[in-house]
């Protein structure tokens, strides 16, 4: 991502999952010294991020940030691969130990 992008998206995650209108966002994500006297700054960079899968838009020409795919529930995932050959190697069954929910990582995440 490109600093003007980078400044779009902090703004609309700001928003959370509610669309924002293409203006609104030309004139706070650039500031108002990049918006006076280019008002239409940020159409070809909302399109590079539409089409790059990073926004979308709604029925009335509003953006927000694309929400995140799901995961595959039912995927093992490891601590790291020095962790896995070792439960590996033990010859026991943990595929059932433990089972961490995709919401409680999105808290978790959000909060680093």
């Amino acid at each position: 991502m490109d600093a003007e992008e980078r400044e779009i998206y902090y703004y609309l995650k700001s928003w959370g999952r509610q669309f924002v209108n293409r203006r609104e966002i030309a004139r706070r994500a650039g500031g108002k010294h990049r918006f006076r006297p280019s008002p239409n700054w940020v159409d070809p960079v909302i399109e590079r991020m539409i089409e790059r899968g990073i926004l979308e838009s709604g029925e009335s020409g509003h953006y927000r940030i694309k929400a995140p795919a799901k995961h595959d529930e039912n995927k093992l995932r490891w601590i790291s691969p020095q962790v896995a050959r070792i439960l590996k190697e033990s010859g026991k069954d943990f595929s059932e130990t433990i089972v961490i929910e995709e919401e409680d990582l999105d808290g978790f995440y959000e909060s680093l």
